[in-house]
């Protein structure tokens, strides 16, 4: 009967040892969550830039989701029902950031929208991915918007995905005379914790006529929205682009918008009984007046921008357009191209768009 009693006050001790241990983590990722500060002024870093835009002249703007250098084409993610939680290694981190950065450089563009560009996490093993683009494009100004900041998530319990330090990245071959971050509404429910924070950043480039070429780098939410918060980011960000219109300003409005941006892509490339749940339509019933999405896509083969990562790609899984342009209706958009990576070192594909300003 003793030796039961020490096994049973053992066994007492090692739970409540637990309990309290998942007490205190809770009260940790609880007490020590904030938001980022809505428009912060973010720091601009020069390059060998011009000075203004010009009207009436083709320009080009690419946007990429990178990803956080983990999604090569065989990774699986925990949050979209698949294994992993963090990238094989920092080594493979490296090798996929420097292969986006080389698949956006060969499609020469003027202005750049990069989304997950890591700068200290532990899922992309502390990599400053910011600092890698900065020596690709080194001659182009650019700033970056911390998109959050989070607590150590203790989740998957063997291989945590840890603490994310993350940010959007605008990269212009002009100059950008200021950047401010705006903080998105996200939900109030417990699933803050998941979604984490949300931003879109504004840039302004000066154009010849006196004007200026606003342009919106966005990532809105995925994990943990319903729609009142997806109708609320969408809401902001779009009342924030037609203050910039009504003033007479060019509105370009890039980045993952993880809803589906033609609205059908999900049937097109996947037939019309595809459905994951989180891919709902843009609503574009929701732009303002004088704004369009930028659907003119080249070729006759529509190619997809995201994959689903519940299993390892390969053709045939699911897929579908989240990524994209909307511009305002002085803004000419004269192609739209969906480059085709086969998902090599993202689960997301670069856009390039064409454009001239036209008044």
């Amino acid at each position: 009967m003793k030796t039961w009693k020490k096994v049973l006050i053992g066994v007492a001790i090692a739970l409540g040892v637990i309990l309290l241990a998942v007490i205190i983590y809770l009260c940790y990722v609880i007490f020590s969550y904030s938001r980022i500060p809505d428009m912060q002024k973010l720091d601009i870093d020069k390059g060998d830039t011009q000075p203004a835009v010009k009207t009436g002249q083709t320009y080009t703007i690419a946007t990429q989701n990178l990803g956080f250098g983990a999604y090569t084409a065989d990774f699986t993610f925990f949050m979209d029902g698949g294994k992993e939680s963090r990238a094989e290694s920092r080594e493979s981190v490296i090798d996929c950031i420097n292969r986006g950065a080389e698949t956006v450089k060969g499609l020469d563009p003027d202005f750049i929208l990069f989304q997950e560009v890591d700068l200290d996490s532990t899922r992309s093993h502390h990599t400053n991915q910011y600092k890698m683009l900065r020596e690709h494009f080194a001659g182009y100004a650019s700033s970056y918007a911390v998109n959050y900041d989070s607590a150590y998530l203790m989740y998957p319990i063997f291989s945590p995905h840890g603490k994310s330090y993350s940010s959007l990245a605008t990269f212009s071959r002009f100059d950008i005379t200021s950047s401010v971050r705006r903080s998105l509404p996200i939900s109030e429910s417990l699933s803050k914790f998941l979604d984490l924070d949300r931003c879109y950043s504004v840039s302004r480039i000066p154009t010849e006529n006196g004007k200026e070429l606003v342009i919106f780098n966005v990532h809105t939410s995925a994990y943990g929205s319903d729609d009142s918060v997806r109708y609320a980011q969408m809401s902001m960000l779009f009342g924030n682009m037609n203050e910039e219109y009504k003033k007479g300003n060019y509105v370009i409005c890039g980045g993952d918008f993880n809803h589906d941006f033609t609205g059908d892509s999900s049937q097109k490339l996947n037939g019309a009984d595809a459905d994951f749940g989180w891919a709902q339509p843009l609503p574009t019933d929701m732009l303002p007046e004088g704004f369009s999405t930028c659907t003119n896509y080249a070729g006759e083969t529509l190619y997809p921008t995201c994959r689903n990562c519940d299993v390892p790609y390969k053709k045939g899984n699911f897929t579908i357009i989240v990524d994209g342009f909307i511009v305002s209706d002085n803004i000419k958009c004269a192609e739209v191209v969906n480059i085709d990576t086969g998902f090599t070192y993202s689960d997301h594909a670069p856009v390039k768009m064409m454009f001239e300003l036209v008044q």
